[in-house]
């Protein structure tokens, strides 16, 4: 038998890996539902969907079944000049389940450049109509992908910094959040659209979650406010919904469920069900519209090899016909169960921040004596991921931030299994340390 391990070894190399430290990577041979199989038959509970992406469970049947189907018809065909059937299908049912006004599609191939798409339309937007506005607005905190416009949209981090000198500069609001008055967001806004809004092309966030940057929740109210400000001054709202799309933080989209409605709005990782890679920038018309005209040189003049591959389409539509009521039940009761079992890390010593957002758990894991490094090198995570995976179970903390976010066809026993994990760590480590603490409530968030 191959020996993959070995090859991976020689030949691979694989992203967010420092080389020189990591463990050989984990061959997986095949998996069903929540559970990646190793090659001796060892099941692990995927505690957080293969990064977010796998939105049902694995190998589920409906979704495979789909792309069989539609390998046998047509694999690929040019985007540019022609169409199929999944394309205009998926893009009419995504319409249909998407705010209301949100009324075009462009495919792209993952979620770094469903933003590179949304950034650019935003700025072209302007100049189209002879009124350039040439800057973007973020928050801090945030991370929209890899690609430069959306590394330049994204806060500054150790991800950012060898491109610094290389990426566009940015203005940034005070990120909403457990550290920051709420408030501040919506006073530095109002305070950056009274100097000059009609130099802003957009506005981009991930509404109300920030998950690379650390699970932060933030509230509707705040997105609410970030909308009638934007609406008011002409100022384009993008909402980065690559993670927060289809469920994962209860309602179908966080903006449905903050009860507004952006004027651009990027999907991937869950859109094909994790199956295979799609990313969707959904337009108001308006912003098709100003692309519309008889001028070759107004075209929006962007692309991939692979845009609307009929493969992807096809995943994303079986996908999109899971999202029924059994699934919403199926999303109430590990939300239930987040709560419950988070509600039990209140008060340890080593605990801060516990939240539960839908589909989402975390916390922070800080030492008593608070000599943490903190943030994405924080060793702490691959302590922890190491501990999770020896136990049978994937965990990846994002630092020092542990969360879970499991695909929705995880069993109660599978996600009981996983926060026996987490408490079984958590004891190791009130073995090392200990102190008296008030706990923090579990905020449980929204």
């Amino acid at each position: 038998m191959t020996d993959i391990a070995a090859l991976d070894q020689l030949h691979v190399w694989h992203p967010y890996t420092q080389h020189g430290l990591a463990p050989r990577a984990v061959p997986i041979v095949r998996a069903s539902g929540a559970l990646l199989y190793e090659a001796d038959g060892r099941p692990i509970v995927d505690a957080i969907s293969s990064w977010w992406v796998t939105l049902h469970g694995h190998a589920h049947p409906v979704i495979a079944d789909a792309i069989a189907d539609q390998a046998r018809r047509l694999e690929q065909v040019i985007f540019a000049g022609f169409t199929h059937e999944p394309a205009a299908a998926l893009a009419a049912e995504l319409v249909a389940r998407l705010p209301h006004g949100l009324t075009r599609v462009f495919y792209s191939d993952n979620g770094s450049t469903a933003v590179e798409v949304a950034l650019k339309i935003a700025l072209q937007y302007w100049a189209n109509q002879g009124r350039p506005r040439t800057r973007i607005v973020a928050l801090d905190q945030a991370y929209h992908g890899d690609t430069f416009g959306a590394m330049s949209s994204s806060a500054s981090s150790v991800f950012t910094a060898p491109f610094a000198d290389h990426l566009f500069d940015v203005v940034r609001l005070p990120a909403p959040g457990p550290d920051t008055d709420e408030s501040e967001t919506l006073t530095a806004l109002d305070r950056l659209l009274e100097d000059d809004a009609d130099s802003i092309a957009a506005l981009i966030v991930e509404p109300r979650l920030q998950a690379a940057g650390g699970m932060r929740v933030w509230g509707d109210g705040v997105l609410r406010g970030i909308r009638d400000r934007t609406s008011a001054r002409g100022v384009l709202l993008i909402a980065d919904e690559v993670l927060t799309g289809f469920g994962r933080t209860g309602p179908l989209f966080a903006c449905a469920g903050a009860g507004i409605v952006p004027d651009v709005l990027c999907l991937s990782k869950g859109l094909t069900g994790g199956f295979l890679p799609l990313g969707a920038t959904v337009v108001r018309e308006a912003l098709f519209e100003a692309f519309r005209t008889t001028d070759r040189r107004q075209t929006f003049f962007h692309g991939h090899s692979f845009t609307g591959n009929p493969l992807a389409c096809a995943a994303a539509r079986a996908s999109l016909s899971l999202l029924d009521e059994r699934c919403d039940a199926r999303r109430a009761a590990i939300e239930g169960t987040h709560r419950a079992r988070m509600r039990q890390f209140v008060g340890h010593p080593w605990v801060r921040h516990p939240r539960v957002l839908g589909t989402m758990a975390a916390f922070d894991l800080e030492p008593p004596d608070d000599a943490t490094l903190g943030g994405y090198l924080d060793p702490i995570g691959r302590e922890l991921g190491a501990f999770a995976l020896a136990a049978g179970v994937l965990l990846r903390p994002l630092g020092n931030v542990v969360y879970t976010l499991p695909p929705y066809g995880i069993t109660d026993e599978q996600l009981a299994r996983v926060y026996d994990v987490i408490t079984e760590f958590l004891a190791q480590l009130d073995g090392r340390a200990r102190r008296t603490s008030p706990g923090v409530a579990v905020g449980v968030t929204a």
